[in-house]
């Protein structure tokens, strides 16, 4: 796929993808949720803690490419975020079996390669933490790649990777720039390529003489939507999946303006990440090629409504997120 991309045309992807999550809950099942589908109709998704997940059959010729420690020990060692950030990953209706797009394709990846699928949770600064010291083999976690990762980390994309500003309900406010968040309160995720952006953004307002941005920090997602509705901040960025998530199915929020994750000029992408060198990146690439081929990557994606984020192939190491967005 292209990876060339204008601010104007990840505006619109951006907000397709808010479309594709129109959702609902559904109040005479509490375990499943409904959200909009690209034909119009509306797909249920399955947020009980029995996901009957979809799975695919195992490629001896990609098995036989993993690193010999992993083939023995015959799991795959997968990092994800502890945070709840649906439909990404977040906690079934049981709060502590852990479901999402993310681990639904990260168990396809294992099924390809032969491996049980070992999914752990931890706070988002972990994830590369217990990458870097090999307790974990690959982070399944909205990680975007960036130039500055590529130092450590090597990348298997899986995802289009847009970016959603989300302002209380009847805000009045548009996003589609450093000018328009001049002088407001924002809040972002710690680490994240949304803060970086956001950083870089302030940074351009000072120089234009603009107010540069408020930018605030909290602990958990509950805590950030409490000070959403309090007013308290105008702003919170983060994954538009998420945001166009939350917002359709509480009603209190709404998706103001979008973002490529990768800055103005290129689509950012969503990959599977693990340490550098350690040889594991180019099966995972394979492993997800394999599973785009034989279309169960489709049916993932359908299911938790992210089929406008799709990519076409997954690319070793393609660019990201350029150390600063100029």
């Amino acid at each position: 796929m292209s990876t060339s991309i204008t601010r104007r045309t990840a505006a619109a992807l951006g907000v397709t993808a808010a479309l594709f999550l129109a959702a609902c809950g559904n109040p005479s099942d509490g375990g499943t949720t409904e959200v909009a589908a690209t034909s119009g109709s509306k797909t249920k998704i399955n947020v009980s803690p029995d996901q009957d997940r979809i799975t695919t059959d195992k490629v001896n010729s990609i098995a036989a490419e993993l690193p010999e420690r992993i083939r023995k020990r015959g799991t795959l060692e997968i990092v994800d975020s502890s945070g709840s950030a649906a439909p990404l990953t977040f906690y079934a209706t049981d709060n502590k079996t852990v479901i999402g797009v993310e681990p639904d394709i990260a168990s396809l990846v294992a099924d390809v390669l032969g491996l049980e699928p070992h999914i752990n949770t931890v706070s988002w600064e972990n994830i590369f933490v217990g990458l870097d010291s090999a307790k974990y083999d690959v982070g399944f976690s909205n990680i975007t790649v960036t130039e500055e990762r590529k130092e450590k980390y090597d990348f298997a994309p899986y995802r289009e990777d847009n970016l959603g500003f989300e302002a209380k309900q009847g805000s009045g406010l548009k996003i589609t720039g450093p000018k328009d968040v001049a002088g407001r309160t924002v809040a972002v995720g710690s680490g994240t390529n949304q803060e970086k952006l956001l950083i870089e953004w302030s940074k351009e307002n000072e120089k234009a003489g603009r107010k540069p941005v408020n930018i605030k920090y909290y602990q958990n997602e509950s805590d950030t939507y409490l000070a959403l509705q309090s007013g308290r901040i105008d702003l919170y960025l983060g994954p538009n999946p998420t945001a166009a998530y939350h917002a359709a199915t509480t009603g209190k929020t709404e998706v103001v303006g979008t973002y490529s994750g990768a800055g103005t000029t290129l689509q950012g992408l969503i990959a599977a990440t693990t340490k550098k060198d350690s040889g594991l990146v180019e099966p995972l690439a394979a492993a997800l090629n394999e599973i785009i081929d034989n279309g169960t990557y489709d049916k993932v994606l359908k299911r938790w409504g992210l089929s406008g984020e799709a990519v076409t192939k997954s690319e070793v190491n393609p660019p990201g997120l350029p150390r600063t967005n100029k």
